[in-house]
């Protein structure tokens, strides 16, 4: 595995405050023996680190939101490239020579590297066999706070990309430190308890490491950046995903209880590009309009094909259509004027994202940024963290009243089936198109008793076949074919068959079914 490649992005303050590139260095001009050397050239690379978001994002949803009951493609019948590596992903059926799967792993080990370098040069060290970091002797010029402010931030990019992979792919390539590119080709793949031990320890440290100040302490010049919330909220979904609920418990109720952090009064404002960082984001991927190169394609992604200016200006790529069950399931719901609109009637009638969609003045140059942990999100896992209880169901019911939905009670939810698919559901809109149903998915698969990953998709070929999947092209699958293609090996993407057929010297083992 090769990788070469970082970008450090010089900004005005940071990404954050003023989210405007000044300067793009690449390797030709810089290098790690001559850069890192106080506080303001660390801070400036760990911009790079944020701004390395983005490439990972741009991908992301085909894996998650496209593989769940949310989201379909949109276009049956385009023999393009992407169209049909999208329709296979959508189908569970993806080559592992796939070129969108291949530019995910390539964007998220390329910002893991850029991680890698910041702590190594802040001495940060991991022992894999202790599962412990140490903080060793540097000889930057910066305050002990200033060190461990800037090692936690990396420390959960870090662990947000690892934590990705993990679910997505399995044991993946364990690089911790700044690796060579004749060193890279002899390490194989970790185990997924050895990804998860990484994790925790990245997250547990920097939450531990990185100042409490709570929201409304944070400069507005510092919002955006990841604090000691994120990483615990993170930590706690981790816990989650591994069945470990009473320590999720602990990392919620601090986030609840001090963070500062809460809900805003409508669904709508916590998305618009007029109100961003604002009390209920935790966390974002962060994009900026205007020419700079930072800007969000996803208006343009999701909007409808061949709708020219209608919808947004420079047309669609007719991406991540909702489904019709979603489009049901939001019926009588607040959250679904901001989450699905619609363009046409009758059988021209086409769905699409709108949580996303702003006007623009240049195509794929948009303002909204991505959510990646939100307050919503605290109160849920802690509704999963406690089950079926009234705790359990206070937490759910915490988000329902801006959505115009009544409360659950007992009297109403009267089994722990009821309350799992109840928290399924919630979550299910609360979060769609935030690439978090997937990931949920395969966490209730494991941990809820009801709710599996596999009915669940089935289920979702079923009520969309007549309508969607039925006019694929030919050769068509039937729907029983459709239902068969996603097993438990599919669960997990291929590795990219790159990675396995570039390396010369030991045998990176591919993922069953592939």
């Amino acid at each position: 595995m090769k990788l070469r490649h970082y970008i450090i992005l010089l900004c005005c303050g940071g990404l954050f405050s003023c989210k405007k590139v000044i300067d793009l260095h690449s390797e030709s001009n810089l290098n790690t023996s001559t850069y890192y050397s106080n506080y303001e050239e660390v801070r400036s690379a760990l911009t790079g680190c944020y701004n390395g978001l983005q490439a990972a994002l741009y991908n992301e949803w085909q894996f998650t939101e496209l593989r769940s009951d949310n989201s379909k493609m949109g276009v049956t019948g385009s023999t393009s490239n992407i169209n049909r590596e999208l329709s296979d992903l959508d189908m569970f059926i993806p080559s592992p020579s796939q070129v969108q799967i291949f530019n995910y792993w390539r964007a998220v080990y390329s910002n893991i590297r850029n991680c890698n370098i910041i702590l190594q040069k802040l001495g940060v060290v991991y022992n894999p066999s202790t599962g412990i970091h140490t903080f060793n002797a540097i000889n930057i010029p910066i305050t002990d706070a200033d060190r461990k402010q800037l090692a936690g931030e990396a420390m959960v990019i870090r662990a947000y990309h690892y934590f990705n992979l993990v679910r997505l792919f399995g044991g993946v390539f364990l690089i911790h430190q700044p690796v060579a590119p004749v060193e890279a080709p002899g390490i194989s793949r970790s185990s997924v308890d050895d990804i998860y031990k990484l994790i925790l320890v990245d997250l547990g440290t920097a939450a531990t490491s990185m100042n409490n100040l709570n929201y409304a302490q944070i400069p507005s010049t510092e919002l955006g950046r990841a604090t000691r919330w994120v990483a615990k909220g993170l930590l706690a979904k981790a816990y989650l995903t591994l069945g470990r609920k009473a320590e999720a418990v602990t990392e919620l109720q601090d986030v609840i209880t001090n963070s500062g952090y809460a809900l805003q009064n409508s669904y709508a404002n916590v998305f618009a590009i007029t109100n961003e960082m604002n009390s209920e984001i935790l966390f974002a991927v962060r994009f900026k309009a205007g020419g700079l190169g930072l800007g969000s394609s996803f208006g343009n992604d999701f909007a409808p094909l061949g709708t020219g200016s209608t919808v947004i200006n420079g047309d669609g790529d007719g991406w991540n259509y909702p489904t019709a069950e979603l489009d049901t399931l939001t019926n009588g719901d607040n959250r679904k004027p901001t989450l699905i609109n619609s363009i046409g009637s009758g059988t021209s009638l086409k769905l699409y994202v709108k949580k996303y969609l702003f006007p623009v003045t240049l195509a794929n140059d948009g303002e909204s940024d991505w959510p990646v942990l939100r307050y919503a999100d605290i109160l849920l896992m802690m509704a999963e963290a406690k089950g079926y209880t009234q705790e359990g169901l206070d937490m759910i019911n915490s988000v329902r009243p801006r959505a115009g939905l009544p409360n659950y009670t007992m009297a109403n939810i009267t089994s722990v089936a009821q309350f799992e698919n109840a928290l399924s559901q919630e979550r299910r809109v609360e979060f769609a198109f935030e690439n978090q149903r997937w990931f949920d998915l395969l966490r209730f698969n494991v941990t809820m008793t009801t709710v599996t990953a596999i009915q669940r998709i089935r289920d979702h070929y079923a009520n969309e076949y007549a309508a969607h999947y039925s006019t694929y092209l030919p050769p068509t699958p039937s729907l029983a074919t459709l239902q068969g293609y996603i097993t438990t090996d599919k669960l997990l993407l291929p590795i990219p068959q790159r990675e396995i057929d570039t390396n010369t010297q030991i045998v990176i083992p591919q993922n069953p079914g592939y």
